[in-house]
């Protein structure tokens, strides 16, 4: 891969009929780039997370990926209530899910756990009444030549 891929996909709060479609879509990029299929693999799993979590609990929200040689970089940015508290956040089981979007079996508090799990590089910020970005980078340990 000699040149540098970026995306950028909206994504709507409240819209779980959509919610998975950055994420497949980025997957669909990273197979055609001959990516090695782990990091495929911990790239979606981070971006799907990072996609339920805006559609469970922003108004709107954007992904954006970027990927060159080295790395691909996903950054997720919404407009929502924000993260009041995202050392408590990160904690495996905590949320703040509705009962109607853990009524549709989302909202187990693993979302914030599992992206860091799958990232090399995992950053957040929030600002309560504004909303959260989160960027991910997984970094290429190796590129299958094409």
């Amino acid at each position: 891969m000699s040149e540098k891929v970026g995306v950028e996909y909206n994504v709507d709060g409240g819209n779980f009929t959509r919610a998975g479609y950055a994420s497949s879509e980025i997957k669909k990029i990273l197979k055609k780039l001959n990516v090695d299929m782990g990091i495929i693999k911990r790239t979606v799993v981070a971006t799907y997370e990072g996609e339920v979590n805006i559609v469970a609990h922003a108004y709107s929200g954007t992904i954006y990926a970027d990927i060159d040689t080295e790395r691909v970089r996903i950054v997720l940015r919404d407009e929502g209530p924000g993260i009041p508290d995202i050392e408590q956040a990160m904690e495996e089981g905590f949320s703040t899910a509705s009962s109607q979007v853990r009524e549709m079996g989302f909202g187990a508090g693993m979302g914030l756990p599992n992206m860091k799990k799958n990232a090399d590089v995992m950053n957040i910020s929030s600002e309560v009444g504004k909303g959260t970005t989160v960027e991910i980078i997984l970094y290429f340990k190796q590129i299958a030549s094409s």
